[in-house]
């Protein structure tokens, strides 16, 4: 488990060394810290754990953010909404992470973007959301340093329709402007496991906890892991475990035996995407419904609307949105739109999971630290669990986590990970210099350039290397233009994919950022994999058509009433990586009928 020369690069070779290290630990000395799930928490678990000196491991049942950290609202925030409810708290410590992934952690990734909030009525709601709103400004100003976003301000009308000339005219009276972030979820995740990798810690995706081991006297002391791409199954020692699965935390906990744990229960949040040349705008509107908040939010060349928030029963790794979740969220929008949207000017959706942690927990557990947004415990010796939380605050859970499981040698191995910039930080002023020379060399638009340094910061310099390798590299692929030849060849060669899908879900945005979720360029894209991964034609043809399978069931699911008939649809396409199922746990174990099981049967994944 030595860290000597360690890379920042993910690769199936990379993926095989960290696998044989797994291995190595069963029969030699076991890795301080193990995390089972690679969504945002678990990898920054991973991170904050290597980062104080620890040897760490963390396997993912699917790929990297595959649950959750690829489906959420994309947003960095403080979380206006828990102003209303008091948690000042939690509002500051919200904020002060976002204040600090712009400033110092993760610049390239994370963006300002500014809202505006409607308002109905001239006085006295201006008065009560305005000193909301300076509450939430006045709440980032006491966190440490130079202010990294503008205060809010009030408009007009006027003003209004100036920065949204597509709001209905007769929809506000005015609004209040204030600013938060967005991100790439996914490409955050990425970075994080990259960035940990770069520190030591050994990372394996499409490796799923198959059970829980115990020592002699009942203590968790490693696992059994299952690698999905071979069959192999593996056991691995470490001294504490942590549980960062999301809505699996049930059934993760349940490989240990037992009863106790945190409970989760998922509720599915909805988004479609429409082209930014639909809606004319600059801000983004955060609006009100009787269900949720609505966030219309402008991002790159699209418009991102949403969420739901509705009870999800049905199996956890493949959330889709119905024609009802669609059709409620185009109503919810178009009550404030001047030219209404219909469904054929959406270009794609997205569903995800949130993992709602339920009061209390089960008998027998310890529980560390509880807020509004995550709680921490315990539910057997050397086991420790985290779940609920957001995004935004990732960071901090990752610390408590760690924190939780070394107990009182948390002091002597403080977190550090305020003070560990992510990959592509650490530079990025000098490739934005570059930016213009890469653009005159290669014939580079502003706007891709920005594309480029809003993916990798600093690590532009290995896109264009490839591309000074091969010129090929620095042309855009035929059939999705935003992205360059070079961007998917550099997802092959760093970024740990495994499959096709993993390209066009999660290292690009293309399933859902094109009307045909990609398949116009996946010709191209699954030849450039094939000849970074190796694949004969057999293999690269299969890749196609497994995800030309899955484009289709999405797209049938899209078109059902409810949640029942548009899993069904979405089941209908196989997994490249099936997960194992898992019976004998959680509410009677296994579903009748369904290849991944039910919440009883379906493996861990991402948070």
């Amino acid at each position: 488990m030595s860290n000597s020369g360690t890379t920042s690069r993910l690769t199936p070779q990379s993926r095989a060394q960290s696998l044989d290290a797994l291995r190595a630990s069963a029969d030699g000395e076991p890795f301080d810290v193990l995390v089972i799930g690679g969504g945002v928490t678990g990898a920054g678990i991973a991170l904050d754990s290597v980062t104080r000196g620890l040897t760490t491991a963390i396997v993912e049942g699917q790929d990297w953010a595959a649950g959750t950290s690829s489906r959420s609202s994309k947003l960095v925030h403080g979380g206006l909404r828990y102003l209303q409810m008091l948690d000042f708290h939690l509002v500051h410590e919200a904020l002060t992470e976002r204040d600090l992934l712009i400033t110092k952690l993760a610049p390239h990734l994370v963006k300002p973007v500014s809202f505006l909030y409607p308002l109905e009525h001239r006085i006295w709601e201006r008065g009560y959301v305005g000193a909301g709103v300076m509450l939430y400004d006045t709440l980032a100003s006491l966190a440490p340093g130079k202010r990294a976003l503008p205060f809010h301000k009030h408009v007009t009308r006027k003003g209004m329709s100036r920065l949204f000339p597509d709001l209905r005219h007769d929809a506000a009276v005015g609004a209040v402007r204030y600013w938060d972030a967005s991100v790439d979820d996914a490409r955050l995740v990425s970075t994080l496991v990259r960035t940990a990798a770069s520190y030591g810690a050994h990372a394996a995706s499409r490796t799923q906890a198959v059970e829980l081991t115990k020592d002699p006297s009942g203590r968790v002391d490693g696992a059994v892991l299952k690698d999905l791409e071979t069959g192999e199954e593996l056991r691995v020692k470490a001294r504490n475990v942590i549980n960062a699965t999301g809505v699996w935390t049930e059934e993760t906990e349940a490989l240990a035996g037992g009863t106790g744990g945190l409970r989760v229960l998922a509720s599915k949040g909805v988004h479609i995407v429409v082209p930014r040349e639909r809606i004319r705008g600059t801000a983004g509107l955060i609006l009100q419904t009787e269900k949720s908040v609505l966030f219309v939010i402008p991002w790159s060349r699209y418009w991102v609307i949403g969420t739901t928030d509705t009870p999800w029963t049905q199996e956890l790794q493949h959330p889709v949105a119905t024609a009802a979740d669609i059709d409620y969220v185009l109503e919810h929008a178009n009550a404030v739109l001047a030219d209404p949207l219909t469904r054929d000017d959406i270009i794609g959706t997205w569903a995800g999971l949130r993992p709602l942690l339920q009061p209390g927990t089960k008998e027998g557990t310890s529980s560390a630290k509880v807020s509004r947004e995550h709680t921490v415990a315990s539910p057997t010796p050397g086991l420790t669990v985290i779940a609920g939380g957001k995004l935004t605050t990732y960071r901090v859970m990752a610390e408590d986590a760690v924190d939780f499981a070394l107990g009182e040698g948390a002091k002597a191995r403080p977190s550090i990970t305020a003070k560990v910039p992510l990959l592509g930080a650490v530079g990025l002023d000098v490739q934005q210099n570059w930016g213009r020379r890469h653009a005159a060399t290669y014939g580079w638009t502003p706007a891709l350039v920005d594309h480029l340094l809003h993916r990798y910061g600093s690590l532009l310099s290995d896109i264009v290397e490839l591309c000074e390798t091969d010129p090929g590299m620095a042309t855009p692929l035929e059939h999705a233009p935003a992205y360059l030849r070079a961007e998917i060849a550099y997802a092959v060669s760093h970024e740990g994919v495994l499959h096709l899908e993993d390209i066009l879900l999660h290292r690009t945005r293309l399933n859902y950022e094109v009307a045909d979720r990609g398949l116009g360029a996946l010709e191209e894209i699954s030849r450039i994999a094939a000849d970074g991964l190796g694949w004969d034609e057999q293999t690269r043809l299969a890749e196609v058509a497994a995800y030309t399978e899955r484009a289709r069931a999405e797209e049938q699911a899209e078109l059902a009433p409810d949640d029942a008939s548009a899993e069904q649809a979405r089941l209908s396409a196989t997994d490249v990586a099936p997960l194992t199922e898992l019976s004998g746990h959680v509410d009677g174990g296994l579903k009748p009928g369904s290849p991944t099981g039910s919440r009883g049967a379906a493996g861990p994944a991402g948070t």
